[in-house]
Protein backbone atom coordinates (compact mmCIF):
# COMPACT_ATOMS: atom_id res chain seq x y z
CA UNK A 1 0.00 0.00 0.00
CA UNK A 2 1.49 3.27 -1.49
CA UNK A 3 1.51 6.11 0.91
CA UNK A 4 -0.36 8.97 -0.83
CA UNK A 5 0.50 11.78 1.35
CA UNK A 6 2.74 15.16 -0.23
CA UNK A 7 5.26 16.30 1.45
CA UNK A 8 6.28 20.24 1.50
CA UNK A 9 9.01 19.79 -1.24
CA UNK A 10 6.36 18.08 -3.47
CA UNK A 11 3.87 21.18 -3.14
CA UNK A 12 7.20 23.60 -4.04
CA UNK A 13 7.73 21.84 -7.13
CA UNK A 14 4.26 21.99 -7.98
CA UNK A 15 4.20 25.56 -7.97
CA UNK A 16 7.55 26.55 -9.43
CA UNK A 17 6.08 27.68 -12.75
CA UNK A 18 3.10 29.75 -11.23
CA UNK A 19 2.61 32.83 -11.45
CA UNK A 20 3.87 34.73 -8.81
CA UNK A 21 2.47 38.27 -9.16
CA UNK A 22 0.36 40.02 -6.45
CA UNK A 23 -2.95 40.27 -7.66
CA UNK A 24 -4.02 44.23 -8.07
CA UNK A 25 -6.76 45.85 -9.36
CA UNK A 26 -6.92 47.39 -12.62
CA UNK A 27 -6.78 51.19 -12.84
CA UNK A 28 -8.17 53.09 -15.60
CA UNK A 29 -7.29 56.13 -16.29
CA UNK A 30 -9.98 58.93 -15.20
CA UNK A 31 -11.10 61.75 -18.16
CA UNK A 32 -12.10 65.18 -16.41
CA UNK A 33 -15.55 64.34 -15.98
CA UNK A 34 -15.05 61.51 -13.86
CA UNK A 35 -12.15 63.24 -11.92
CA UNK A 36 -14.66 66.07 -11.17
CA UNK A 37 -16.97 63.37 -9.99
CA UNK A 38 -14.84 61.98 -7.60
CA UNK A 39 -14.30 65.53 -6.45
CA UNK A 40 -17.45 65.86 -5.67
CA UNK A 41 -18.20 62.98 -4.05
CA UNK A 42 -15.12 63.97 -1.50
CA UNK A 43 -16.27 67.03 -0.86
CA UNK A 44 -20.10 67.71 -1.45
CA UNK A 45 -20.02 71.23 -0.03
CA UNK A 46 -18.09 72.46 -3.19
CA UNK A 47 -21.08 72.14 -5.37
CA UNK A 48 -23.44 74.54 -3.28
CA UNK A 49 -20.47 77.10 -2.85
CA UNK A 50 -19.66 76.99 -6.34
CA UNK A 51 -23.08 77.66 -6.94
CA UNK A 52 -23.25 80.77 -4.33
CA UNK A 53 -19.72 82.31 -5.79
CA UNK A 54 -21.80 81.79 -9.58
CA UNK A 55 -25.08 83.35 -8.35
CA UNK A 56 -23.45 86.28 -6.72
CA UNK A 57 -21.11 87.47 -9.95
CA UNK A 58 -23.77 86.65 -12.25
CA UNK A 59 -26.47 89.00 -10.04
CA UNK A 60 -23.23 91.19 -9.03
CA UNK A 61 -22.99 91.83 -12.87
CA UNK A 62 -27.18 92.49 -13.76
CA UNK A 63 -27.60 94.77 -10.51
CA UNK A 64 -25.54 97.52 -9.27
CA UNK A 65 -26.87 97.76 -5.77
CA UNK A 66 -26.48 93.83 -5.39
CA UNK A 67 -22.91 94.32 -3.88
CA UNK A 68 -24.22 97.30 -1.44
CA UNK A 69 -23.21 96.53 2.27
CA UNK A 70 -27.61 97.07 2.67
CA UNK A 71 -28.20 94.79 -0.28
CA UNK A 72 -25.59 91.89 1.13
CA UNK A 73 -26.62 92.36 5.12
CA UNK A 74 -30.71 92.44 4.04
CA UNK A 75 -30.10 88.85 2.53
CA UNK A 76 -28.39 87.74 5.72
CA UNK A 77 -31.73 88.82 8.05
CA UNK A 78 -34.03 87.17 5.78
CA UNK A 79 -32.27 83.90 5.72
CA UNK A 80 -31.48 83.97 9.12
CA UNK A 81 -34.94 82.18 10.28
CA UNK A 82 -34.98 79.74 7.45
CA UNK A 83 -31.31 78.93 7.72
CA UNK A 84 -31.17 77.92 12.07
CA UNK A 85 -34.74 75.65 10.55
CA UNK A 86 -32.70 74.46 8.09
CA UNK A 87 -30.05 73.37 10.38
CA UNK A 88 -33.17 71.44 12.47
CA UNK A 89 -33.75 69.38 9.14
CA UNK A 90 -30.56 68.86 8.39
CA UNK A 91 -29.67 66.56 11.47
CA UNK A 92 -33.70 64.38 10.59
CA UNK A 93 -32.66 63.95 6.84
CA UNK A 94 -28.97 62.88 7.55
CA UNK A 95 -30.69 60.33 9.03
CA UNK A 96 -32.43 59.67 6.71
CA UNK A 97 -35.79 60.69 7.93
CA UNK A 98 -37.47 63.88 7.24
CA UNK A 99 -39.43 66.70 9.50
CA UNK A 100 -42.54 68.45 8.14
CA UNK A 101 -43.72 69.22 11.43
CA UNK A 102 -40.79 71.81 12.30
CA UNK A 103 -42.16 75.15 10.99
CA UNK A 104 -45.42 74.64 12.82
CA UNK A 105 -43.57 73.69 16.04
CA UNK A 106 -41.58 76.94 15.69
CA UNK A 107 -44.81 78.50 15.42
CA UNK A 108 -46.85 77.24 17.57
CA UNK A 109 -43.88 77.33 20.35
CA UNK A 110 -43.43 81.41 19.57
CA UNK A 111 -46.71 81.47 20.58
CA UNK A 112 -46.28 79.74 23.69
CA UNK A 113 -43.42 82.18 24.72
CA UNK A 114 -45.69 85.07 23.94
CA UNK A 115 -49.03 84.03 25.42
CA UNK A 116 -47.30 83.74 28.65
CA UNK A 117 -45.25 86.24 28.78
CA UNK A 118 -48.05 88.89 27.65
CA UNK A 119 -51.30 87.13 29.01
CA UNK A 120 -50.28 84.84 32.14
CA UNK A 121 -47.34 87.28 33.34
CA UNK A 122 -45.05 84.84 33.75
CA UNK A 123 -41.82 86.50 33.55
CA UNK A 124 -39.87 86.22 29.53
CA UNK A 125 -37.07 84.56 30.85
CA UNK A 126 -39.35 81.77 32.30
CA UNK A 127 -42.06 81.53 28.88
CA UNK A 128 -38.69 81.25 26.89
CA UNK A 129 -37.25 78.31 29.22
CA UNK A 130 -41.15 76.83 28.78
CA UNK A 131 -41.19 77.23 25.19
CA UNK A 132 -37.31 75.59 24.49
CA UNK A 133 -39.27 72.80 26.78
CA UNK A 134 -42.11 72.44 24.62
CA UNK A 135 -39.89 72.36 21.29
CA UNK A 136 -37.56 69.31 22.81
CA UNK A 137 -41.13 67.22 23.43
CA UNK A 138 -42.54 67.97 20.23
CA UNK A 139 -39.40 66.68 19.22
CA UNK A 140 -39.57 63.64 21.46
CA UNK A 141 -42.71 62.88 20.21
CA UNK A 142 -41.77 62.25 16.75
CA UNK A 143 -38.83 60.23 17.46
CA UNK A 144 -41.05 57.89 19.92
CA UNK A 145 -43.63 57.63 17.04
CA UNK A 146 -41.16 56.90 14.53
CA UNK A 147 -38.62 54.12 16.85
CA UNK A 148 -41.06 52.60 18.81
CA UNK A 149 -44.73 52.42 16.94
CA UNK A 150 -42.50 51.95 13.89
CA UNK A 151 -44.07 55.01 11.81
CA UNK A 152 -42.59 56.22 8.88
CA UNK A 153 -40.78 59.51 9.30
CA UNK A 154 -43.08 61.04 6.37
CA UNK A 155 -46.59 60.22 7.45
CA UNK A 156 -45.55 60.92 11.16
CA UNK A 157 -44.35 64.44 10.97
CA UNK A 158 -47.11 65.24 8.05
CA UNK A 159 -49.51 64.00 11.31
CA UNK A 160 -47.67 66.20 14.09
CA UNK A 161 -47.87 68.71 11.54
CA UNK A 162 -51.31 68.84 11.63
CA UNK A 163 -51.44 68.58 15.40
CA UNK A 164 -49.73 71.26 16.66
CA UNK A 165 -50.58 73.58 13.44
CA UNK A 166 -54.17 72.99 15.02
CA UNK A 167 -52.24 73.77 18.92
CA UNK A 168 -51.03 77.30 17.53
CA UNK A 169 -54.19 78.17 16.14
CA UNK A 170 -55.99 76.87 19.32
CA UNK A 171 -53.23 78.63 21.69
CA UNK A 172 -53.34 81.68 19.73
CA UNK A 173 -57.09 82.38 19.14
CA UNK A 174 -55.85 83.40 15.69
CA UNK A 175 -54.86 86.62 17.17
CA UNK A 176 -51.34 88.33 16.63
CA UNK A 177 -49.38 89.77 19.34
CA UNK A 178 -48.28 93.39 18.48
CA UNK A 179 -44.83 94.86 18.24
CA UNK A 180 -46.25 97.48 20.59
CA UNK A 181 -47.21 95.27 23.23
CA UNK A 182 -43.89 93.47 23.09
CA UNK A 183 -41.71 96.74 23.57
CA UNK A 184 -43.81 97.35 26.22
CA UNK A 185 -44.44 94.16 28.54
CA UNK A 186 -41.67 91.51 26.71
CA UNK A 187 -38.66 93.00 24.91
CA UNK A 188 -36.28 90.49 25.37
CA UNK A 189 -38.88 88.23 22.92
CA UNK A 190 -37.30 90.62 20.27
CA UNK A 191 -33.76 90.64 20.85
CA UNK A 192 -32.66 88.73 17.78
CA UNK A 193 -34.07 91.40 16.18
CA UNK A 194 -32.15 93.91 17.30
CA UNK A 195 -29.91 95.39 14.83
CA UNK A 196 -25.83 96.42 14.85
CA UNK A 197 -23.59 97.26 12.58
CA UNK A 198 -20.39 95.42 11.34
CA UNK A 199 -18.01 97.05 8.63
CA UNK A 200 -21.14 98.97 7.01
CA UNK A 201 -23.47 96.28 7.37
CA UNK A 202 -26.41 96.14 9.46
CA UNK A 203 -26.97 92.31 10.56
CA UNK A 204 -28.89 90.99 13.67
CA UNK A 205 -28.26 88.88 16.57
CA UNK A 206 -30.56 86.35 14.61
CA UNK A 207 -27.87 85.91 11.99
CA UNK A 208 -25.09 85.29 14.32
CA UNK A 209 -27.49 83.09 16.58
CA UNK A 210 -27.65 81.04 12.96
CA UNK A 211 -24.05 80.74 12.82
CA UNK A 212 -23.47 79.85 16.08
CA UNK A 213 -26.03 77.53 15.56
CA UNK A 214 -24.23 75.96 12.30
CA UNK A 215 -20.82 75.74 14.26
CA UNK A 216 -21.72 74.20 17.17
CA UNK A 217 -23.88 71.53 15.12
CA UNK A 218 -20.70 71.20 12.93
CA UNK A 219 -18.25 70.25 15.74
CA UNK A 220 -21.03 67.61 17.14
CA UNK A 221 -21.46 65.75 14.09
CA UNK A 222 -17.75 65.85 13.23
CA UNK A 223 -15.93 65.69 16.64
CA UNK A 224 -18.24 63.48 18.56
CA UNK A 225 -19.40 59.89 18.66
CA UNK A 226 -22.86 60.81 18.38
CA UNK A 227 -22.06 62.59 15.29
CA UNK A 228 -20.28 59.63 13.41
CA UNK A 229 -23.83 57.50 15.01
CA UNK A 230 -25.91 59.78 12.74
CA UNK A 231 -24.22 59.55 9.64
CA UNK A 232 -24.10 55.68 10.32
CA UNK A 233 -27.59 55.44 10.66
CA UNK A 234 -28.51 57.42 7.62
CA UNK A 235 -26.19 55.29 5.76
CA UNK A 236 -27.45 51.78 6.48
CA UNK A 237 -29.49 51.50 9.48
CA UNK A 238 -28.87 47.49 9.89
CA UNK A 239 -25.47 48.01 9.32
CA UNK A 240 -25.23 50.09 12.01
CA UNK A 241 -27.31 47.99 14.48
CA UNK A 242 -24.90 45.51 13.72
CA UNK A 243 -22.17 47.59 14.52
CA UNK A 244 -23.44 48.12 18.22
CA UNK A 245 -24.73 51.47 17.84
CA UNK A 246 -28.37 52.20 19.93
CA UNK A 247 -29.92 53.32 16.91
CA UNK A 248 -33.27 54.21 18.16
CA UNK A 249 -31.55 56.24 21.15
CA UNK A 250 -29.63 57.86 18.61
CA UNK A 251 -32.92 58.68 16.48
CA UNK A 252 -34.63 60.21 19.28
CA UNK A 253 -32.01 62.66 20.40
CA UNK A 254 -32.00 63.68 16.57
CA UNK A 255 -35.63 64.45 16.73
CA UNK A 256 -35.58 66.15 19.99
CA UNK A 257 -32.67 68.42 18.96
CA UNK A 258 -34.19 69.14 15.90
CA UNK A 259 -37.17 69.99 17.91
CA UNK A 260 -34.94 72.05 20.69
CA UNK A 261 -33.56 74.47 17.67
CA UNK A 262 -37.10 74.86 15.95
CA UNK A 263 -37.66 76.27 19.21
CA UNK A 264 -34.84 78.36 19.37
CA UNK A 265 -36.14 79.02 16.02
CA UNK A 266 -39.33 80.26 17.41
CA UNK A 267 -37.55 83.05 19.52
CA UNK A 268 -35.55 84.65 16.85
CA UNK A 269 -38.46 84.47 14.47
CA UNK A 270 -40.61 87.09 17.27
CA UNK A 271 -37.51 89.20 16.69
CA UNK A 272 -37.31 88.98 12.90
CA UNK A 273 -40.87 89.59 12.38
CA UNK A 274 -41.48 91.94 15.54
CA UNK A 275 -44.52 90.67 16.62
CA UNK A 276 -46.34 86.90 17.57
CA UNK A 277 -48.80 85.53 14.72
CA UNK A 278 -49.93 82.24 14.08
CA UNK A 279 -49.50 82.92 10.51
CA UNK A 280 -46.07 83.75 10.00
CA UNK A 281 -43.71 82.10 8.52
CA UNK A 282 -45.95 79.77 6.45
CA UNK A 283 -43.78 78.50 3.85
CA UNK A 284 -41.03 78.15 5.92
CA UNK A 285 -41.31 74.24 6.26
CA UNK A 286 -39.99 74.16 2.68
CA UNK A 287 -37.98 76.38 2.15
CA UNK A 288 -36.06 74.78 4.71
CA UNK A 289 -36.05 71.48 2.93
CA UNK A 290 -34.86 73.49 -0.12
CA UNK A 291 -31.55 74.85 1.46
CA UNK A 292 -30.96 71.56 3.07
CA UNK A 293 -31.45 70.07 -0.74
CA UNK A 294 -29.67 72.91 -2.35
CA UNK A 295 -26.82 73.05 0.47
CA UNK A 296 -25.72 69.01 -0.72
CA UNK A 297 -27.33 66.82 1.86
CA UNK A 298 -28.47 63.78 0.43
CA UNK A 299 -32.19 63.14 0.96
CA UNK A 300 -31.08 59.32 1.27
CA UNK A 301 -28.99 60.26 4.57
CA UNK A 302 -25.74 59.34 5.54
CA UNK A 303 -23.76 62.03 3.46
CA UNK A 304 -23.08 65.78 3.26
CA UNK A 305 -21.87 68.73 5.11
CA UNK A 306 -23.98 70.34 8.03
CA UNK A 307 -22.37 73.79 7.02
CA UNK A 308 -24.03 72.94 3.22
CA UNK A 309 -27.93 73.86 4.43
CA UNK A 310 -26.55 77.45 5.30
CA UNK A 311 -24.80 77.97 1.88
CA UNK A 312 -27.93 76.87 0.43
CA UNK A 313 -30.02 79.01 2.28
CA UNK A 314 -27.73 82.06 1.32
CA UNK A 315 -28.45 80.90 -2.42
CA UNK A 316 -32.14 81.09 -1.92
CA UNK A 317 -31.69 84.47 -0.53
CA UNK A 318 -29.28 85.28 -3.23
CA UNK A 319 -31.42 84.52 -6.73
CA UNK A 320 -34.34 86.08 -4.42
CA UNK A 321 -32.65 88.82 -3.65
CA UNK A 322 -30.86 89.20 -7.32
CA UNK A 323 -33.95 88.52 -9.10
CA UNK A 324 -36.04 91.43 -7.27
CA UNK A 325 -33.12 93.92 -7.98
CA UNK A 326 -33.27 93.20 -11.58
CA UNK A 327 -36.90 93.69 -11.40
CA UNK A 328 -38.09 90.03 -11.78
CA UNK A 329 -41.65 89.06 -10.66
CA UNK A 330 -41.87 86.87 -8.03
CA UNK A 331 -43.72 84.32 -9.61
CA UNK A 332 -40.40 83.71 -11.73
CA UNK A 333 -38.67 84.19 -8.51
CA UNK A 334 -40.12 80.28 -7.42
CA UNK A 335 -39.77 79.19 -10.88
CA UNK A 336 -35.88 79.23 -10.60
CA UNK A 337 -36.37 78.03 -6.97
CA UNK A 338 -37.81 74.99 -7.97
CA UNK A 339 -35.38 74.39 -10.84
CA UNK A 340 -32.42 74.95 -8.33
CA UNK A 341 -33.83 71.98 -6.64
CA UNK A 342 -34.14 69.64 -9.06
CA UNK A 343 -31.04 70.80 -10.40
CA UNK A 344 -29.76 70.12 -6.69
CA UNK A 345 -30.97 66.73 -6.44
CA UNK A 346 -30.02 65.64 -9.98
CA UNK A 347 -26.48 66.20 -9.01
CA UNK A 348 -26.82 64.57 -5.73
CA UNK A 349 -27.86 61.47 -7.85
CA UNK A 350 -24.88 61.97 -9.86
CA UNK A 351 -22.17 62.01 -7.21
CA UNK A 352 -23.93 59.10 -5.89
CA UNK A 353 -23.16 57.07 -8.93
CA UNK A 354 -19.49 57.71 -8.90
CA UNK A 355 -17.61 54.56 -9.94
CA UNK A 356 -14.67 53.26 -8.21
Amino acid sequence: MSDSRKTPADYETALAGSDGAVAAFQHRSRGPLDTVQHFLHGSPTMVPIIVLLISVAVFGMVSNNFFSAFNLSLIMQQVAIVGILAAAQSLVILTAGIDLSIAAVMVMVSVIMGRLSIDYGLPVPLAIAVGLIVGSLTGLLNGILITKVRLPPFITTLGTWNVFLALNYYLSNRETIRSQTLDAEAPLLKVFGERFTLGGAVLTWGVVLMIVIFAVLWYMLNRTAWGRHVYAIGDDKEAAELAGIRTDRTLVSVYVLAGFIAAIAAWASIGRVGSVSPTSFFEANLESITAVVIGGISLFGGRGSILGPMIGALIVGVFNSGLRLAGVDVLWQVFATGWLIILAVAIDQWIRKVSA
